[in-house]
């Protein structure tokens, strides 16, 4: 069984509800109908149920189980604009600005897992990243100890002895182009928490740089020492570890020859944490191309609830693995 289908199996065990809010996209609607049939999830589709049936019709979906709203008339608008203004009160946000904001379908979405009327949201098959993001930043909100979203993937890369039986988690492939110190630090605490909520690992995150444990002196690696010490510091129950090379984070045998005091993450890591957008994003690209690994992401971390992001490319099987992996991240603890 491979890690998506460990995740399907886990999904099915307690469907959650997910906010779809790109229903007029046939593989939006694709993806909804196997969620349904698989019993995955409970999904929600948001826009003209019109429409919808008419699109479900030209390319056979099937609607049954599957709830529609259209939030320009949904009786929960008028309890969502009070609850908007009331978020965005330091912005004197008023009615009339929050009613034409929450009637499009990506943030009533968000304000929809906001309110606790669903588990989690799955969007960007039509919507840009940014969009996602901003919608979920702006109703969702941040959790209160992290200070930027971020984004991970999940790296099951064959033939590999390393990370946790083969799976690697990589941070952050897509959002933060280069985070400073302190929002590296929640880049790796947000991480080391979707490590445990969706795969149920005990996480050993390792800050990578080009250095490892001092070999070598720069602006880029004196960055990712104090995100180290920021990141213990905040999370001291987590095991974290930095600066590390990659091969010593990942490679017992070289661990042993450049880590020279104990440590619970050197060789054993199973997050990595990359120094910035550049470097994560390449690295990414390149085990997935090179070692036939799967990259299952990217998935956006770092918010109250979760939320998904989508490529403009994803594939039907792409968009019911996104919509797994919120319905697990639902159950996590969020502050």
């Amino acid at each position: 069984m491979n890690i998506m289908e460990e995740i399907m199996k886990k999904a099915r065990e307690c469907p959650e509800v997910i906010v779809l809010p790109e229903a007029e996209d046939e593989r939006i609607l694709k993806a909804a109908e196997i969620s349904v049939k698989e019993k995955i999830a409970y999904p929600v589709l948001l826009g003209d149920e019109n429409d919808i049936q008419k699109k479900a019709a030209e390319i056979g979906v099937e609607l049954k189980g599957l709830k529609i709203i259209n939030p320009k008339d949904s009786p929960d608008l008028d309890r969502y604009v009070s609850l908007y203004c009331k978020i965005r009160e330091s912005k004197r946000i008023n009615e009339r600005i929050a009613r034409r904001i929450l009637s499009k379908n990506l943030y009533f979405g968000a304000m929809m897992v906001r309110a606790g009327d669903a588990d989690g949201m799955v969007a960007g098959a039509i919507n840009l990243s940014a969009s996602v993001i901003r919608a979920g930043g702006l109703i969702i909100e941040l959790q209160k100890d992290i200070s930027v979203p971020s984004s991970f993937f999940v790296m099951d890369i064959p033939n590999f002895e390393g990370g946790e039986n083969g799976v690697l988690i990589f941070a952050d492939a897509a959002v933060n182009p280069d985070p400073d110190a302190s929002q590296l630090a929640d880049i790796a605490i947000a991480s080391a928490r979707s490590a445990k909520t969706l795969l149920g690992w005990e996480p050993r995150v390792a800050m990578l740089s080009f250095s490892t444990k001092g070999s070598a002196y720069h602006a880029l690696t004196r960055k990712v020492v104090e995100a180290t010490e920021i990141a213990k510091k905040k999370a001291p129950d987590l095991l974290i570890d930095g600066e590390l090379q990659a091969d010593a984070a990942i490679v017992p045998e070289v661990a042993k020859r450049k880590v020279k005091e104990e440590s619970p993450v050197a060789g054993r890591a199973n997050v990595l944490i990359f120094p910035d957008l550049n470097a994560a994003n390449i690295a990414y690209k390149l085990v997935q191309h090179t070692a036939n690994a799967a990259a299952y992401g990217p998935i956006l971390q770092g918010f109250r609830r979760p939320i998904s992001d989508l490529s403009r490319g994803a594939k039907v099987n792409d968009i019911v693995g996104a919509i797994a992996i919120v319905c697990i991240e639902a159950r996590g603890e969020y502050e």
